[in-house]
């Protein structure tokens, strides 16, 4: 099902292929946090931000102009390459982009499209996996929250849970809920934990490709 768009076949015309976009990485490796942890994904790292966590691993992400634009048809040829079934779309934050060139030819391609993203801009693309991590010092469009697959709430205090409930309650009944620990905040994993124990909706995403060495 494609979320951002009503038709369900691809219409887009050929050219999709010559738009570019800017582009920090891209790259090979296995999913390592979310609904999809342990799955081999192509990544597609996308320049620019308006959001700035500060615990952002990837801060060089955020200046669109320090990095190189690269056209879809170049970044489609990779990731067919690599033999991935399935493309991540995050940044900085992809939805400053518009995805719909890009997510066309992914599909096209036979490649599955997941889009990691905080929401805070309007939403594009042929998408087949949504994954919200809203920010409470930018929130969340009101229309991405019909079609979010995976409610992710980074988590360092007690008010972030708050503030992930009350984005729960925009989202979908099926929507899967997770709560992932900011990585160098001390308590945060046990705050999550005792919280999971008494509100069973909710799951634990951890960030085990640092654990496991790979990007």
């Amino acid at each position: 099902m494609f979320k951002s768009q009503v038709q369900q076949t691809l219409h887009m015309p050929e050219k999709a292929g010559a738009v570019e976009y800017p582009l920090m990485e891209d790259f090979y490796t296995i999913q390592g946090e979310g609904a999809h942890t342990g799955r081999p994904a192509y990544f597609i790292r996308t320049a620019g931000c308006d959001v700035n966590c500060w615990w952002c691993d990837v801060k060089e992400s955020w200046e669109e102009g320090a990095h190189p634009s690269e056209s879809v048809e170049n970044i489609v040829s990779r990731a067919r390459q690599s033999g991935a079934e399935f493309a991540v779309i995050t940044g900085g934050e992809p939805l400053l982009h518009d995805l719909d060139a890009l997510t066309f030819q992914l599909k096209k391609a036979g490649l599955q499209t997941h889009i990691e993203t905080s929401g805070s801009s309007p939403l594009s693309g042929y998408l087949d996996w949504i994954t919200l991590s809203p920010k409470r010092f930018k929130e969340p469009l009101d229309e991405i929250f019909p079609c979010v697959d995976e409610l992710k709430v980074v988590v360092l205090t007690s008010k972030d849970l708050e503030w992930a409930e009350k984005n729960a309650e925009r989202c979908p009944e099926n929507t899967q809920l997770l709560l992932q620990p900011e990585w160098e905040k001390e308590g945060a994993v046990e705050l999550i934990i005792d919280y999971v124990k008494a509100n069973p909706q909710w799951g634990i995403s951890l960030q085990t490709h640092k654990f496991m060495g790979v990007r």
